[in-house]
């Protein structure tokens, strides 16, 4: 497990982010090796996971290439090189399940980490 996605999962975890799950796909995807997934209550939770994740990244001197999505979109997705975050309103969460679309993919157990 990277440094890296101890610090996001982490960062997430500290301001209440739900439902962390990260997927592994450095054996499928040359671009980036986890997806992390979570989902907030509401925009300020979402606002503030995210605010949160580019801090932490950022004092340990990890880049954010770029941020997608609108405030008021219900979905936020941090590309932080070989990590990106994905930020949900719970309802966008469900609609797009992104669980179910990278199923078949190994995920890495929190425990690990929290």
């Amino acid at each position: 497990m990277s440094k890296q996605v101890n610090i996001i999962v982490k960062a997430i975890d500290d301001k209440k982010g739900e439902d962390i799950r990260i997927i592994d796909l450095r054996n499928i995807n040359p671009l980036t090796d986890y997806f992390v997934i979570c989902h907030a209550n509401n925009i300020k939770m979402i606002n503030a996971i995210v605010d949160n994740v580019i801090q932490k990244c950022e004092e340990a001197d990890y880049s954010i290439r770029a941020i997608e999505g609108e405030e008021d979109s219900g979905w936020i997705l941090i590309d932080a090189y070989d990590v990106i975050i994905h930020v949900f309103l719970q309802s966008q969460r469900y609609f797009y399940n992104l669980e179910k679309l990278w199923g078949d993919m190994p995920e890495v157990e929190l425990n690990e980490i929290l």
